[in-house]
């Protein structure tokens, strides 16, 4: 009976009738009665029966999953062993004993060993197939490009995921359930059906390597391609009765778009906020996220305003270093048979231009005319009408031919947009040198009409900076209005031979292994508070994005940085060969943290009026700290204030993680 009743209550349409305060109640009375009618006698050895019996109640509120436990205080004066109790006593001092405890999350806290005791476990296990997703994809037709790439890269998945099990150890993880919404796929937006005309593929090229590497990695996925789909998922179908969700995920990976239609549809419902993840190809700065203070400052954009944690937004390229750096993968797709047809392909003295779109080649005729003078130029563009005629046009073509192309050529040339796609990284992996121009000024939603909605001031200094990165004898940056210049590149590139070049962190096993890590490991700043409610229960917040007793990447990666005066907390970790780490901040945001590292602070204030706290003005020994956690950036400066930075090192190659975080 009292089973039953338990089952009743958690029934979420019940739990949405009756007011909070009186549920609570239900469940603090069945919990003592069932704390009084079931014990069992234990094996006093130092193990128990297994025909104990451990309740842990669940109730969905306000967004969270909370564990409630009763405060056991006055039962302790008892003569009863509850069986209960000798549970949680036995993995409080054993949970050491075996390290599958602490493989799946208890670290001997209480809350997490209440965690483990009630959550069914499923491990994730490595897959040696991507096949387990054709049913998901195979109906779904906006979907239809992804699928075709993730189907022709299954072989260098499957070695990706045999090769990083080699060297890590990927057992004892918990699969969790995750939702995948492209927006950009919808209806709405049309990019799906645009994929096989000429229309943009960098964001499906990255939603197809994520969903292959959740799959891998051994995790459940739902995915999502309209509205309609989010209402059944989320339990925003309505009919007659109050809404059932079909799933309650861990994890939501999901775009801007996707999130205003989530917002729309499924607003009435308790998601969790911490569980979200956006792809957002750009970056979002923290000021943009901001509601309240992007009014105050006017920072308008139709993808700002969001009031995620920073690091919420996982971007494409590792530009924004208070998002956090998801990727896609840069590899030649292609069957064995494709392979060796490449490799017996000799390099000509030919140069591929970058650009489908015929708009693209505008205003470009005399830099083109130039590279023309040394190299036949080579185009993939949907008209060929508004291209030099001296250009061999191969009109839109698939990604194998694309990349024989890239292997006949010395030269990729960029036309200055589109800005930060994948396919420079492509001519790199493929042996191409990439003609890389520079933008006089850096374009940036102040100036450029193409980011005037882009929730940052990133300013983007060339095509690719990226690449840019990268530098010569793969990337080579000119002035495409300067003949000089360009001359000079194209001179030194034919007199050079360039090998393949592909940093580890745009490989099937890179991306294995990076979003792996921030699976397992990556949390956001302690941002929720628990409930406190006025009769004695105590809560345990869920592990999850927005609060968690560990800490990642590890403090021991921590390296503190004095910026100079107008410099940036990015510009100052760089100079130091670092890179600035916001899941730091927190740490050094009060006065006993800064005299750690020789910052005395004989006054200070708190503030929420800045976005380069925590920060020292040197000649009145005043310190001034974060008062809101959302503020927190790495990319803000001021003009007579020294920012106190959080940085920390990185592995080559694989820039989102630090070298103590694997």
């Amino acid at each position: 009976m009292l089973f039953s009743l338990y089952w009743i209550l958690n029934k979420r349409y019940l739990q949405q009738q009756l007011p909070s305060f009186l549920l609570y109640h239900i469940y603090f009375l069945l919990f003592i009665s069932y704390f009084n009618y079931s014990f069992y006698l234990a094996d006093m050895t130092g193990t128990f029966l297994e025909s104990c019996n451990v309740l842990v109640l669940y109730i969905n509120e306000l967004s969270l999953t909370l564990v409630l436990r009763v405060s056991l205080a006055h039962f302790e004066q008892t003569m009863v062993v509850y069986c209960g109790l000798l549970v949680l006593q036995w993995m409080k001092t054993m949970w050491k004993t075996d390290p599958c405890y602490s493989r799946y999350g208890v670290n001997g806290s209480l809350c997490s060993i209440l965690i483990y005791l009630s959550e069914g476990f499923e491990e994730a296990v490595v897959r040696d197939s991507l096949k387990g997703l054709d049913p998901l994809l195979e109906n779904i037709i906006q979907y239809r490009w992804i699928h075709q790439r993730i189907r022709s890269m299954e072989d260098i998945w499957v070695e990706a995921g045999r090769s990083l099990s080699a060297k890590y150890n990927l057992t004892g993880r918990k699969a969790k359930q995750i939702l995948v919404h492209p927006g950009v796929v919808t209806d709405q937006i049309g990019m799906a059906r645009a994929a096989f005309s000429g229309g943009p593929l960098g964001e499906l090229v990255q939603w197809s390597d994520l969903i292959s590497t959740l799959h891998i990695l051994g995790h459940q996925l739902h995915l999502s391609a309209s509205i309609d789909d989010l209402k059944i998922f989320l339990g925003g179908k309505k009919n007659g009765c109050p809404p059932r969700p079909t799933l309650e995920p861990d994890l939501i990976y999901i775009d801007i778009i996707g999130l205003h239609q989530m917002q729309n549809a499924v607003c009435n419902l308790c998601v969790s906020r911490c569980a979200i993840r956006v792809l957002d190809s750009f970056g979002t700065e923290p000021d943009f996220n901001h509601a309240v203070w992007a009014k105050r400052h006017n920072l308008h954009s139709p993808y700002g305003s969001l009031n995620l944690i920073p690091t919420q937004f996982y971007t494409m390229f590792p530009h924004t270093p208070d998002n956090t750096f998801l990727g896609f993968v840069v590899q030649p797709h292609l069957s064995a048979k494709e392979n060796d047809r490449l490799k017996s392909i000799t390099r000509k003295k030919q140069a591929l231009v970058y650009g489908k779109r015929a708009e693209f080649w505008q205003a470009k005729t005399a830099y083109l005319d130039t590279i023309h003078k040394y190299l036949d130029l080579h185009g993939t563009v949907d008209k060929s009408v508004s291209i030099p005629s001296y250009v061999t046009n191969h009109g839109i073509v698939t990604g194998t031919e694309v990349h024989a192309l890239l292997r006949e050529s010395k030269v990729f040339v960029g036309l200055s947009f589109p800005y930060e796609g994948p396919a420079p990284l492509e001519a790199l992996a493929n042996g191409c040198a990439f003609l890389n121009p520079r933008l006089h000024p850096p374009h940036s939603s102040l100036n450029s009409q193409f980011f005037k909605d882009k929730p940052n001031i990133r300013e983007v200094t060339s095509q690719h900076p990226y690449a840019e990165a990268i530098g010569e004898p793969y990337v080579w940056m000119v002035d495409m209005h300067n003949t000089t210049d360009v001359e000079r590149a194209l001179n030194a590139i034919l007199n050079q031979t360039v090998s393949p070049y592909l940093p580890y962190e745009f490989t099937c096993e890179g991306m294995l292994q990076r979003v792996n890590i921030l699976i397992e490991k990556q949390v956001g700043q302690m941002l929720t508070s628990l409930l406190v409610i006025w009769f004695p229960l105590f809560f345990c917040a869920c592990q999850d994005f927005c609060s968690s007793t560990g800490s990642w990447p590890p403090l021991s990666a921590l390296q503190v940085v004095k910026a100079e005066v107008n410099a940036s907390c990015n510009q100052a970790c760089q100079k130091e060969g670092l890179i600035c780490e916001p899941a730091f901040f927190p740490y050094l945001n009060s006065a006993q943290s800064l005299s750690k590292y020789g910052v005395n602070c004989q006054t200070s204030e708190q503030s929420d009026g800045y976005l380069v706290l925590p920060a020292y003005m040197n000649n009145i020994e005043h310190c001034v700290f974060q008062s809101d956690p959302l503020l927190f950036s790495c990319v803000r400066s001021h003009q007579s204030w020294n920012r106190m930075c959080p940085c920390r090192d990185y592995i080559k190659d694989q820039i989102a993680l630090c070298k103590a975080c694997i």
